[in-house]
């Protein structure tokens, strides 16, 4: 294991890992506990944060993992086979990855580690809504006591229709946690051929040629698909109005996959009944006349009939099982596996 400053790694190893971003210490111990029994890896840490060290480190990275890699960098990699990313989420690294393929092979790999998290706040998401928590919470802190059902009346989740759009890592917990609520599920994919393992319930499945039919049936709508060419703005006012105005939506994938504007209006008009959103517009929102951001274009904060959360579906970052995946990446690559887990299909775009 190295912790480097200003020298190059001269290790004999047969496979380095060099992190390109930074690493919280706790996170920098479990990863060398793990890998310790792979008496052939080598995990490098930057402490020099400077330019010139990382471009001293590179060439002999077999893996780097991090966050935003530059074309230079990978090229200047010129030993990598791998580069994973850490957190879910890949469309910014489509594009240059595409084109480093055009001159040397290097596999992408998108991490799943904060699935659970991400699922565990989809369904918080859900029952805050559904539950009118947040009004409730308000009034309670304004010294109004039991309200009964005069107000904010709460929705069963009972019976309803629920439609998982894209069974991926995310939906799949969603649909674990949610699986005694006696809810009817749908499952919306694109490759049916991938489930291998059985369903944890009946479902009715649609594919992506039946969208509309999907929309038609569901009440509840829980959004976990990766952005790509075909899904950036998926929904727009016509797939909400096939929702229904008894529908309600949660989006933890990825803002763009809903039309911005149709969502307000619909919300607004009550063309669906509400929605809990976690992924949003502007992701560097300048500050407004009262020095307030807001990561959208139109007033969400207005609506009382949507839960607003800051995209912090991931947390707690700071969970070490989160790096298991990472782990066993690295280690098929020292057994000289080739078989890596959660690679990137360039075409398809996840």
């Amino acid at each position: 294991m190295s912790e480097l400053n200003n020298q190059v790694d001269n290790s004999d190893k047969d496979v380095t890992v060099l992190f390109i971003s930074n690493i919280p210490e706790n996170i920098k111990d479990y990863l060398k506990e793990k890998i310790k029994p792979l008496d052939n890896v080598d995990l490098v840490f930057r402490n020099n944060r400077s330019t010139k060290s990382l471009y001293k480190l590179l060439p002999k990275a077999d893996i780097l993992i991090g966050w935003r890699p530059s074309k230079k960098i990978l090229l200047n990699a010129t030993s990598l086979k791998l580069f994973i990313n850490p957190g879910a989420g890949v469309q910014h690294l489509i594009e240059i990855f595409r084109e480093i393929n055009k001159i040397k092979k290097i596999l992408l790999i998108n991490g799943h580690g904060n699935s659970y998290f991400v699922a565990q706040h989809t369904v918080a998401l859900l029952l805050t809504l559904m539950n009118k928590i947040i009004p409730h919470h308000e009034w309670m802190r304004q010294g109004r006591w039991q309200t009964g059902d005069d107000d904010a009346v709460s929705i069963p989740l009972r019976f309803k229709k629920l439609g998982l759009l894209g069974y991926g890592a995310i939906n799949q917990k969603v649909h674990r946690f949610l699986n005694g609520f006696d809810i009817e599920f749908s499952i919306l994919r694109k490759h049916w051929e991938k489930q291998e393992d059985p369903l944890l319930s009946n479902v009715k499945r649609f594919e992506f040629s039946k969208f509309n039919e999907f929309l038609k049936y569901i009440n509840i709508l829980i959004i976990a698909i990766p952005v790509t060419s075909l899904t950036k703005n998926l929904i727009g006012r016509k797939e909400l109005e096939l929702l229904g105005s008894d529908s309600i939506l949660v989006n933890v994938s990825r803002g763009e996959i809903i039309d911005e504007e149709s969502l307000f209006y619909a919300l607004k008009e009550k063309v669906i009944q509400g929605a809990a959103i976690d992924v949003w517009y502007k992701y560097s929102p300048e500050n407004d006349e009262e020095g307030k951001k807001y990561p959208f274009n139109f007033p969400f904060h207005t609506l009382d009939n949507i839960v607003l959360s800051p995209h912090r579906g991931y947390s707690p970052f700071n969970d070490l099982l989160r790096w298991n995946e990472v782990i066993e990446n690295i280690t098929r690559m020292a057994h000289g596996r080739k078989d890596f887990i959660n690679i990137v299909n360039l075409e398809e775009e996840y």
